[in-house]
C-alpha cells in the first residue's frame, strides 16, 4: 500500500511536468510561460482615501474574447503588480476585500507593444460592504464563517508573553484543563494541527508541547467544529489549527519580542523574512525561561467493606526551565505557477521540576494517625525536530491547483526522577525508614507524512477535489521504576516498569464535489481511511492489533437568505483514535497513592456530528448561533478504582454519549473607542455508560461563556478586559465545579508606531482552579488543583519595516469550504 501511494504521488507530479510545452513551441504559438513571456501588464494600487499603497490586492487578466482568466498577480508591499501573459486583447479586474472592484478594458498587447502600464489605480472603500462584514475593524479577535472561526490572536492583549496552552484557553469554546488537555465544546476529542498538519512542535505529548510554544509564534487559530472530508477524520469534536507566522513582503522585515514576567518568566524571540522576486526566506527563534508554581488539595474518604478512614493530600509543585524554538525555511517561486517550500523546525527544552506531596491519614473518628512527606525532583529534556517539503502548482484556469507534501518528524522525551518519602506516626513520634525511589521514562516518536491534493473547477462555481495521504508513526516508551533496598541496592518494581511500543499506519483518500446554484451552495464528500495499529508490552508479551477500514462522509449546505444573512447545515462522521498516552500503561510515579495509567486495549470513538448555523450581519455588529448534535459510540472516560488505599485511574470505553448544544457568538463595534464580543455555549450531555460492573450513566446540563471588551483610551493606548465563566458539570463518577476568571491587558504604541508595550495579567483574582468531586461505591474525593497561579507579563514588540497591522476583515459566511489548513 505504501509503495502504491508513493507511485501515485510521483505519477501526478510527472503528469504536471509533462504538461509544460517546450520553449520552441511557445515561441511559435506566442504562448509563453508565466514569468518568461515578454508580454506584461503592470500597475500600482492605492487606497483612494489615504493614498497608501495596498498590499495583497488581487489582479486578474481576462481574455476579451471569452472572459477566461489568462493571468493574475497579487500586489506587493508597495502596491505594485506585474502580470505575464501572451499577445491579445484583455480586460483587467482589480479586487480587494471591503473595496469597490475596478475593471479596465481595452488592453492590447502585440509585438509592437509588449508591455502595458495601466498606471495608478485608486480603490474606493465600499462603505456598505465594510459596515456589513466587519467583525472587528482591526485585525484581531475573530472572523466568522459558518464552518470555521478564525481567531487573529495577536491583538488579544492577554496573550502577550504567554504559551500556546494559555492562548488556547482564552479562545471561545476552547478550554485547557489541569493536565493540559484541550477541549472543544466540552469534548477532549479534538485534533491539534500546526499549519494544517501534525507537527513536532507539539511533541509526543500535546499537553507538554503546547506549554513550550511561545504564543507570539502564532499568527492565528482556526477552529473547525464540523470538518469536511478533506480534513483528517481524527478528532470527533473538531479541529484546532495553529497557523504560524510567515511573512511574504518584499525586502527584509520582521518583528522582535522581549518578555519579563512574574512568576519567573523571561524570554525573547524574533520573526524575520527576506524576499526577492523568486525566493522568500523566513526564520523565527524564541527562547524563554519559566517557572510555574501551582498545586492543590484533596480530601479522600475510603469506605471498603465495614471500614472507614480518610486521607488529606496537599500537593505543591514548581515546574519549568529553558525552552528554545527554531523554525526556518524558504519559498522558491519557480514561476508564477510553481512554488516549492522547504522548512525545518527544532525545539529543545530542559526543565527541572519539583513536586512536594504531604499526606495526612485519619481514622474513622477523624483522629490524625500518620503524616507522610513525598518529594520528587525531576529533570525533563525534550528534543523535537521536523522537516517538510511542499510543492504547489496552479494553472491558467482559476481555482485549478495541485499540491504535494512530504514531512518527517523525530521527537524524543526523557524524564528522570529522584524520589524520597518519609512517614511519621503522630501518636508516638516514630518514623519509618526513609524510602528512596527513582524512575526513568524514555520516549521517542518518529513519523512520516506523505500527501497529495488536487482541485479542479468546472464552470462558474463547481469544483472537484481529490486527495491521498499516508501517515506512518512509530512510538516507543521505556519506563523503569526502582526502589532502594536495605543494602543500598536498587531493585526493579516490576509492577510499574515496562517497555511499550506503538505502531500506527493510516492510509487515506478523499473525493469532494461542490457547486453553487442560485443562493444554494453545497459540498458533498467522502473520505476512506485504513488504520493499522499495533501495541506491544515487551515484558508481558501482550500484543494488541487494531485494524479497521472506515468511510467518513460529509455534507455542507449553505443558503444565502439575503446580503446580510445566511444559513448552513452540515453533517460529518469523525473518529477519535486512542492517543499514545491513553494506551501507555504507566508514565508517572510522582504520586504513589494516586496512579494514573493508560489502557492498551482501548477502541476508537466514532461520532456522527450535525450542525445548523445562522450568521446575521448588521452595520457594526454580527450575530452567529449554531445548534449542534453529536452521537458518539465507545466513548472513552477515565474510571477510578481503589485497592488498599491507592487509587488507580485509567481510561475505559464506557458506552455511548449524546450531546446537544447551542453556541452563540456576538460582536459589536459600539463606537470608535469601544468594541465588545462574547460567546456562550449551552449543552446537554447524556452518558449511557457501564464499566467494571457498575452503571455509570448520567446526564448534565451546563454552559461556559466568555466576554471580551476593548477600549481605546487614547490614540496609542488600548485596554482589554476578558471574563470567563464555566458552570458546574456532571460526569461519570462525579462532577466538575464552576470557576470564574478575569484577565486584563493594557498596551501602548511607542517609537512612532514601530513598537508596542503590553502589560497583561492572567487570572486577576487567582481563581483559575479546577475543582472536582469523584464518587464511587467505596471511595469519594473532593479537591481542587491549579496548574499555574496568577501571573503578570510585560512585553515589548518591535516591528522592522512593518506597520502595526490594521486591516478590514472580510466575512465569508456564504462559503462552504476553503482556507488554510485543509488537506
Amino acid at each position: 500500500m505504501k509503495p502504491f501511494l508513493l507511485f501515485v504521488l510521483m505519477a501526478m507530479c510527472t503528469g504536471i511536468i509533462a504538461q509544460q510545452p517546450d520553449w520552441k513551441k511557445r515561441q511559435e504559438s506566442g504562448d509563453f510561460g508565466a514569468g518568461q513571456s515578454p508580454f506584461k501588464v503592470t500597475g500600482q494600487v492605492f487606497d483612494a482615501q489615504n493614498g497608501e499603497p495596498l498590499e495583497y490586492v488581487t489582479t486578474a487578466l481576462l481574455s476579451q474574447k471569452d472572459s477566461t482568466i489568462v493571468g493574475g498577480a497579487v500586489t506587493d508591499v508597495n502596491g505594485k503588480f506585474e502580470i505575464s501573459t501572451r499577445p491579445g486583447r484583455f480586460i483587467l479586474q482589480i479586487q480587494y476585500i471591503s473595496y469597490k472592484a475596478r475593471t479596465i478594458k481595452g488592453i492590447q498587447l502585440n509585438r509592437e507593444q509588449m508591455t502595458r502600464d495601466v498606471g495608478t489605480i485608486n480603490l474606493e472603500p465600499d462603505i456598505e460592504i465594510l459596515d456589513e462584514v466587519v467583525v472587528q475593524g482591526e485585525k484581531s479577535t475573530m472572523t466568522m464563517t459558518l464552518d470555521k472561526r478564525v481567531f487573529n490572536v495577536g491583538k488579544d492583549l492577554t496573550n502577550a508573553g504567554r504559551t500556546a496552552a494559555d492562548l488556547l484557553d482564552n479562545i471561545p469554546s476552547v478550554s485547557v484543563d489541569i493536565e493540559g488537555n484541550v477541549s472543544l465544546r466540552g469534548s477532549q476529542n479534538v485534533r491539534i494541527l500546526v499549519d494544517g498538519k501534525p507537527s513536532g512542535l507539539v511533541g509526543i505529548s500535546t499537553t507538554n508541547g503546547l506549554r513550550q510554544i511561545q504564543s507570539n509564534m502564532i499568527e492565528r487559530v482556526e477552529v473547525v467544529t464540523n470538518p469536511s472530508a478533506k480534513y483528517d477524520a481524527e478528532g470527533s469534536a473538531g479541529i484546532i489549527n495553529l497557523i504560524l507566522k510567515k511573512e511574504k513582503r518584499e525586502g527584509v522585515n520582521g518583528t522582535f519580542n522581549a518578555i519579563l514576567g512574574h512568576p519567573e518568566n523571561y524570554g525573547g524571540s524574533f520573526n524575520l523574512n527576506y524576499r526577492k522576486k523568486w525566493m522568500n526566506l523566513f526564520a523565527s527563534y524564541g527562547v524563554d525561561y519559566r517557572k510555574n508554581p501551582g498545586g492543590g488539595k484533596t480530601f479522600q474518604t475510603f469506605f471498603p467493606g465495614d471500614t472507614l478512614y480518610f486521607t488529606e493530600r496537599d500537593r505543591q509543585h514548581v515546574r519549568g526551565g529553558w525552552s528554545n524554538n527554531l523554525r526556518f525555511g524558504s519559498d522558491f517561486f519557480l514561476n508564477s505557477k510553481n512554488t516549492i517550500t522547504v522548512a525545518a523546525l527544532y525545539r529543545v527544552s530542559n526543565e527541572d521540576n519539583l513536586s512536594n506531596i504531604f499526606y495526612q491519614d485519619y481514622d474513622k473518628n477523624r483522629n490524625l494517625l500518620f503524616v507522610t512527606e513525598r518529594h520528587d525532583i525531576e529533570q525533563e529534556i525534550d528534543k523535537n525536530s521536523e522537516y517538510s517539503v511542499n510543492y504547489s502548482r496552479t494553472f491558467s484556469k482559476k481555482g485549478q491547483k495541485f499540491t504535494a507534501d512530504v514531512q518527517y518528524r523525530d521527537n524524543n522525551e526523557t524524564e528522570q526522577s529522584d524520589i524520597n518519602e518519609v512517614t511519621r506516626s503522630v501518636e508516638d513520634g516514630s518514623q519509618d525508614p526513609e524510602l528512596f525511589q527513582r524512575s526513568l521514562n524514555d520516549e521517542f516518536d518518529r513519523g512520516w507524512l506523505i500527501q497529495a491534493d488536487y482541485e479542479h473547477p468546472f464552470g462558474k462555481n463547481a469544483k472537484l477535489e481529490l486527495g491521498v495521504r499516508n501517515s506512518i508513526r512509530r512510538i516507543g516508551n521505556d519506563y523503569l521504576v526502582e526502589e532502594q533496598n536495605e543494602n543500598g541496592d536498587w531493585e526493579n518494581l516490576e509492577s510499574f516498569s515496562n517497555n511499550f511500543n506503538y505502531d500506527e499506519d493510516i492510509y487515506a483518500s478523499y473525493v469532494m464535489f461542490g457547486n453553487k446554484v442560485n443562493k444554494l451552495s453545497y459540498q458533498l464528500g467522502v473520505r476512506m481511511e485504513i488504520t493499522d495499529i499495533r501495541t506491544e508490552l515487551e515484558q508481558s508479551g501482550e500484543i494488541n492489533n487494531k485494524n479497521y477500514t472506515d468511510l467518513f462522509p460529509s455534507v455542507h449546505l449553505t443558503y444565502g437568505l439575503k446580503k446580510e444573512k445566511s444559513i448552513q447545515g452540515s453533517y460529518s462522521r469523525r473518529v477519535r483514535r486512542p492517543w499514545f498516552r491513553s494506551l501507555n500503561p504507566f508514565s508517572s510515579f510522582t504520586d504513589a497513592r494516586n496512579i494514573r495509567s493508560g489502557n492498551p486495549d482501548l477502541d476508537p470513538t466514532y461520532t456522527d456530528s450535525y450542525e445548523f448555523g445562522v450568521l446575521q450581519n448588521w452595520k457594526k455588529a454580527s450575530f452567529y448561533y449554531a445548534v449542534y448534535y453529536r452521537y458518539s459510540t465507545d466513548v472513552v472516560t477515565r474510571i477510578t478504582t481503589v485497592e488498599d488505599g491507592v487509587t488507580f485511574t485509567r481510561p475505559e470505553n464506557v458506552g455511548s454519549k449524546d450531546d446537544i448544544g447551542l453556541e452563540i457568538t456576538y460582536s459589536n463595534e459600539f463606537n470608535s473607542w469601544l468594541r465588545v464580543n462574547g460567546t456562550a455555549n449551552f449543552y446537554h450531555s447524556v452518558y449511557d455508560a457501564f464499566a467494571n460492573g457498575e452503571d455509570l450513566s448520567t446526564q448534565t446540563t451546563t454552559f461556559f461563556t466568555r466576554v471580551m471588551s476593548q477600549i481605546k483610551i487614547k490614540k496609542d493606548w488600548d485596554f482589554q478586559t476578558t471574563l470567563n465563566y464555566r458552570a458546574p458539570q456532571e460526569v461519570p463518577q462525579g462532577k466538575r465545579k464552576s470557576y470564574f476568571v478575569v484577565d486584563l491587558g493594557l498596551s501602548r504604541d511607542v517609537m512612532k508606531g514601530k513598537g508596542t508595550l503590553t502589560l497583561s495579567i492572567r487570572d486577576l483574582f487567582n481563581t483559575r482552579k479546577w475543582r472536582y468531586e469523584t464518587i464511587t461505591s467505596t471511595y469519594t474525593s473532593v479537591g481542587d488543583f491549579q496548574w499555574r497561579s496568577r501571573s503578570a507579563v510585560l512585553s515589548f514588540n518591535y516591528r522592522l519595516h512593518q506597520k502595526k497591522r490594521r486591516q478590514r476583515s472580510g466575512n465569508r459566511g456564504g462559503d462552504f469550504g476553503g482556507g488554510e489548513g485543509e488537506f
